[in-house]
């Protein structure tokens, strides 16, 4: 007979038992390093019991935690005669901070200069960091590792979304803890690399803005600092700019213009496509080898496959080969609050594919108008705002770009096409920097937080 392996019991040292929770005790086995002895979280963190009476006529800072070490910052500001808790506690500048809900995702923090003074109530505990024995970045960094939040997940409990966390096990839990002077360059390590990826994400930021000035600048666009208001009044439009009633929609489209070239849409000039369409309703099988796109694969001019679904193969092998994606097409989100209006431009690496019925398909006369600088054009600022203006509300709140929106959008197009390409050309080096900084910052960020873990971790 088989010998059964031994699933079923656990043992633990008497040494670590530190509660009687099952689960508890078997998500807090965390292989720390033994390099370093292991001290009680309790033993330098002291609960902050600074209550105040929220008074009816002063203004208070409220406070709210980011999820997976995201920062603490100011939830709202909100005068106390609207607060209905009127007993709160008073945060300080460096305490530590936890949200009791959301510890479980990660949500622990260190109070900001500019929260000194806020306000929050018993479900964020403040406490008093003894920094002659803990560096409170360290004691952050730890708290928030992928091990430690499987802990703070264990001894949370409560409904789904108001699970609370037992603030007496956290206490009792022990880390790792170097000197001072070990913990302090651990830190120093760390935020080195987090501050090189934040200054090279900064760069990818300011030559996404570049790129998009240029693109303006290319086609005599005016880019939009921010958002005048409207105006009132009598406003007069040349009836011939009018593509369909509704004053929103009106006065959105007089507000388009280029002071180098022409405005023209597919439905004005519909020789610049060779076809537009809506993809198809998906007959799914899970298991198979074939797949369809759907919204979430189609990103900021970008495909990503690992959204994809898994179709009926005979059903997608039926499919007119016209409808599957071609290099130089142009897939558009047409559904959807955050998703719709994205567009991607088709490689050779993405023909041959099927995408569902949230997704159009455009297909350029490319003689006529290069699908590269279509793409840039709808992705910026000035396309974006468009899909903003033309798309319909639906009642169940659904957003709706359509084939008939979609031909209505608006762009300048310069007729000679050298000069279409040589705009794409100058676009696509400065993009290449931009995507290496992108890069550069997430493995730097990677790398921070993988040589922090194996410090700590075996």
């Amino acid at each position: 007979m088989q010998k059964i392996a031994s699933t079923f019991i656990k043992y633990i040292d008497l040494a670590l038992l530190e509660n009687w929770s099952v689960q508890s005790l078997l998500d807090a086995q965390f292989n720390y390093s033994n390099k370093y002895k292991l001290a009680r979280i309790g033993d330098f963190l002291l609960k902050s019991r600074n209550v105040i009476d929220i008074e009816d006529d002063k203004v208070y800072n409220r406070v709210t935690i980011k999820i997976n070490n995201n920062g603490v910052v100011r939830r709202d500001t909100e005068k106390g005669a609207n607060i209905g808790t009127k007993k709160q506690y008073l945060a300080k500048e460096g305490q530590f901070i936890i949200s009791k809900i959301d510890a479980r995702n990660g949500a622990f923090g260190i109070i900001p200069k500019e929260l000194d003074q806020a306000i929050v109530t018993n479900d964020f505990p403040l406490f008093d960091v003894k920094i002659d024995k803990i560096n409170p970045q360290f004691l952050l960094l730890i708290t928030t590792t992928k091990v430690f939040i499987k802990f703070a997940q264990s001894c949370s409990s409560g409904t789904t979304n108001r699970q609370r966390m037992d603030i007496d096990m956290f206490l009792n839990q022990k880390i790792p803890l170097p000197t001072l002077e070990e913990q302090n360059q651990i830190v120093y390590n760390y935020f080195d690399k987090i501050n090189q990826a934040q200054s090279l994400s900064t760069q990818a930021s300011d030559l996404k803005e570049e790129i998009e000035q240029y693109l303006f600048n290319s086609l005599g666009l005016i880019k939009v600092k921010c958002k005048t208001k409207k105006k009132t009044g009598l406003q007069l439009v040349n009836f011939i700019e009018v593509q369909e009633w509704g004053l929103d929609k009106i006065l959105s489209f007089s507000n388009k213009s280029s002071s180098k070239y022409p405005l023209v849409s597919i439905e004005e000039q519909p020789l610049l496509a060779l076809s537009l369409f809506r993809g198809k309703s998906p007959k799914y099988k899970i298991g198979t080898t074939s797949f369809i796109l759907n919204q979430k694969c189609n990103r900021w001019n970008n495909i990503d496959l690992s959204f994809v679904k898994s179709v009926d193969k005979v059903w997608l092998d039926s499919t007119d080969v016209d409808n599957l994606t071609k290099e130089g097409d142009v897939l558009i989100n047409s559904t959807g609050e955050g998703t719709i209006g994205r567009a991607s431009f088709i490689t050779k690496d993405f023909e041959g594919l099927l995408y569902d019925s949230h997704l159009l398909l455009l297909r350029f006369n490319r003689t006529l108008f290069n699908p590269e600088l279509f793409v840039e054009i709808f992705n910026s600022e000035y396309g974006q705002n468009q899909v903003n203006d033309i798309k319909s509300a639906q009642a169940t709140k659904q957003t709706e770009l359509g084939v008939s929106n979609l031909k209505k959008i608006k762009f300048p197009i310069p007729e000679d096409i050298a000069i279409q390409n040589a705009i794409v050309t100058n676009i696509k080096a400065l993009r290449i920097s931009q995507i290496k900084y992108l890069k550069q910052s997430v493995f730097l960020t990677e790398k921070a937080e993988q040589e922090f873990e194996k410090e700590i971790f075996n």
